[in-house]
C-alpha cells in the first residue's frame, strides 16, 4: 500500500510528465531532503525510475517518471457484444486483449470476467502479481463511489452493486463507471487533456454521453449523475425518449436518432457520412436532418460552455469526418447560442474513436483509483 504522500507524487508526475526532484519538491511543498527520501523509496518499490538528465544553469537534473510496469489494470466494456476486455499498464498501454460473451446478469458478468482473466494474463505471471484493479464501463448512472449502477436502461438495471459482485468473484478491487466519464478519465490520464484542468468530453454514438473535469478532478455531482446532456430537453414536446421524457437531445442528435429520422424520410443512410453524401446531392430531407441534429448538438454544447466555461470540449465520435454540413451547423449553433464574450473562446476538438475506446477507458478508471488512493475523491 502506498502512502497518501507517495500517491500525491505519482499524481503530479502523471499530470505533468517527468519532473526533477527539485520541481517535485516545489509543486508538493516539500523540502529537498524529504523529496529525496520519498523518491528513493518509490524507486526501491519499482514505482518510479530515473530517465534523462537535463543540463542547464547550475547542476544537472535527473528526471523522474512513473514506471509503467509497476501496476496493471483490467478494463471491461459492457457497451458491446461480445464484451471486450483489455490489460493495460500505468501509462495506458494495452498489453493484451480478450472478449467475453455479453450478459445483462450481474452474477454472470462476474463469472465471465473471472473465467476470462487467466486467458488475458496467459504466460504473464509477473503481471498477474501486479494486477491492481478492474474497471468496468457501462451505459447508465453510477453512484459517487463507483460501486453501484443506480440505473441503466441498456442493461435493464436498477441499484445493482456490480463492483462488489465482481470483486467478490475475482478477489480484485473493482470500480464501475459511466462510459463518458471513463473516456474523460482516460483522456486526462493518457490523452489530449493530460495537462488541462477544466474540460468536457461529449461522446457521440448511438447515445450521447458527457463528462467533465473541473479543477483537475472528475466532476461527478452529489449522486454521480453530472454530465447527462443526453437527457436535457432540447425540443419541447418532441419525440418520446427511452428515459420517459420528451424532446431529449438523444432523440435528435444521437446516431440512433439520425438513423431513425433517415428511415422515416425513406433514406437508407446508416451513418452521418452517408447522409452527408446524399445532402451534397441536394436531397432536402437529408439536409433537413443534418441541420436539425447538428443544431441540437451545438445548442447543448453551448449550454455546457456557458455553465462550465471549460478549457476544451472534446467530441469523440464513430464517424469518419466532422467537416461536412453536420459539423458546420453544430459549430454555428454553438457560436449563436453562447454569450458574445464566449463565442470562439472554447476550442472544440473532435476525435474518431477506435475499437479500444471503452475498454481502455474502463482500465483508466482502475488506474485513476490506484493514483488517487482510497481516501481521496
Amino acid at each position: 500500500m502506498l502512502t497518501s504522500t507517495q500517491r500525491q507524487l505519482l499524481r503530479v508526475i502523471s499530470g505533468s510528465g517527468p519532473l526533477s526532484r527539485t520541481d517535485l519538491a516545489l509543486q508538493m511543498g516539500l523540502s529537498k531532503a524529504a523529496m529525496s527520501g520519498l523518491a528513493r523509496d518509490l524507486i526501491d518499490l519499482g514505482v518510479l525510475h530515473e530517465t534523462e538528465t537535463v543540463y542547464g544553469q547550475g547542476r544537472p537534473s535527473v528526471l523522474l517518471d512513473l514506471r509503467p510496469e509497476c501496476a496493471f489494470f483490467v478494463g471491461v466494456s459492457l457497451l458491446e457484444d461480445p464484451a471486450p476486455m483489455v490489460l493495460s499498464d500505468l501509462n495506458g498501454n494495452i498489453i493484451a486483449r480478450q472478449t467475453m460473451p455479453f450478459s445483462r446478469d450481474p452474477v454472470a458478468i462476474a463469472n465471465l470476467i473471472k473465467e476470462c482473466l487467466p486467458k488475458l494474463l496467459d504466460g504473464r505471471p509477473d503481471i498477474a502479481e501486479k494486477l491492481s484493479g478492474i474497471g468496468i464501463a457501462l451505459s447508465g448512472f453510477v453512484d459517487e463511489k463507483q460501486a453501484n449502477c443506480v440505473q441503466s436502461t441498456l442493461l435493464g438495471w436498477q441499484d445493482v452493486p456490480l463492483a462488489k459482485i465482481v470483486s467478490e468473484k475475482t478477489g480484485i478491487e473493482t470500480f464501475i463507471e459511466n462510459d463518458a466519464k471513463a473516456i474523460a478519465v482516460s483522456e486526462k490520464l493518457f490523452g489530449t487533456a493530460r495537462e488541462m484542468q477544466n474540460f468536457s468530453v461529449v461522446s457521440l454514438g448511438d447515445g450521447i454521453g458527457c463528462a467533465h473535469f473541473v479543477d483537475g478532478k472528475l466532476y461527478r455531482g452529489n449522486h454521480g449523475g453530472a454530465g447527462e446532456i443526453a437527457h436535457c430537453t432540447i425540443e419541447l414536446g418532441g419525440l418520446p425518449c427511452r428515459c420517459g421524457k420528451r424532446g431529449c437531445l438523444d432523440t435528435i442528435a444521437s446516431m440512433k436518432a439520425i438513423k431513425e429520422m433517415s428511415r422515416a424520410e425513406g433514406l437508407s443512410c446508416t451513418s452521418i457520412s452517408e447522409l452527408e453524401e446524399v445532402a451534397a446531392g441536394g436531397t432536402a430531407s437529408a439536409i433537413r436532418i443534418l441541420h436539425k441534429s447538428g443544431a441540437a448538438l451545438g445548442l447543448a454544447i453551448a449550454h455546457l460552455i456557458q455553465m462550465n466555461d471549460p478549457g476544451m470540449i472534446l467530441i469523440t465520435h464513430v464517424e469518419g469526418s466532422f467537416d461536412g454540413l453536420f459539423g458546420t451547423v453544430m459549430q454555428q449553433s454553438i457560436e449563436a447560442n453562447v454569450l458574445p464574450r464566449y463565442a470562439g473562446q472554447t476550442p472544440i476538438r473532435t476525435r474518431l474513436v477506435d475499437t479500444d475506446i471503452w475498454s481502455r477507458g474502463a482500465a483508466s478508471i482502475a488506474a485513476h483509483n490506484f493514483l488517487i488512493g482510497p481516501n481521496l475523491n
